[in-house]
């Protein structure tokens, strides 16, 4: 097990999306070690409603034909050197992980699983950080093309909520500004007009 480096509070405060990874490889062998420790994220009833699908060494290279098929319009057209330019947002980072939740045709229950994902997703990418791995979670079209969906393996009433690139970086982006603690929450039973009296 790896021992952990930063604290709770250093990872979540500290964790930047990286969207300029060093292409270096990623560890195959670091996957289900952060996804094991990942899945202890809350859901609903234990329902653990989440599958993934995950891409590592030769597998991430297998993977990018299939990202140049759809994450790349007309790429049979392109020129060696401008697909290569194209390709660079997919060949850069060194792993991918797609997380997949059921379309529950119950709406609480499809709002909740997908709550729940998230929180796994998070989950990864501070387990990641924590290795000085850099994510980015990342929602392209193409993860609902039927087409896509199909060399993927996800069946019907299913859904990829997520393409998570994994990767090693050289530097990470500054922080950008989060709203105050002030702008964002109100306390119950807190009324402005009684504290101007």
């Amino acid at each position: 097990m790896n021992e952990q480096a930063l604290s709770v509070r250093e990872a979540i405060v500290t964790r930047r999306s990286i969207k300029n990874f060093n292409g270096q490889p990623i560890e195959p062998e670091i996957i289900p070690e952060i996804i094991e420790d990942a899945v202890w994220a809350p859901n609903h009833g234990n329902r653990n409603p989440w599958r993934l699908i995950a891409a590592a060494g030769e597998q991430y290279d297998e993977l990018l034909e299939v990202l140049k098929e759809f994450g790349v319009a007309n790429w049979k057209q392109l020129s060696d050197e401008d697909l290569e330019k194209q390709m660079k947002k997919f060949t850069s980072a060194g792993a991918a992980i797609f997380v997949v939740v059921p379309e529950d045709s119950r709406q609480k229950e499809r709002l909740e699983d997908f709550a729940a994902a998230s929180t796994l997703i998070q989950n990864i990418q501070l387990l990641a950080w924590d290795r000085g791995v850099g994510t980015c979670w990342k929602t392209p079209p193409f993860l609902d093309n039927p087409k896509f969906r199909e060399r993927m393996g996800v069946q019907a009433g299913e859904r990829i909520i997520s393409m998570l690139q994994l990767g090693h970086f050289d530097a990470a982006p500054k922080a950008t500004p989060r709203k105050p603690v002030d702008e964002i929450v109100t306390y119950f039973g807190h009324n402005e007009q009684d504290e101007a009296e």
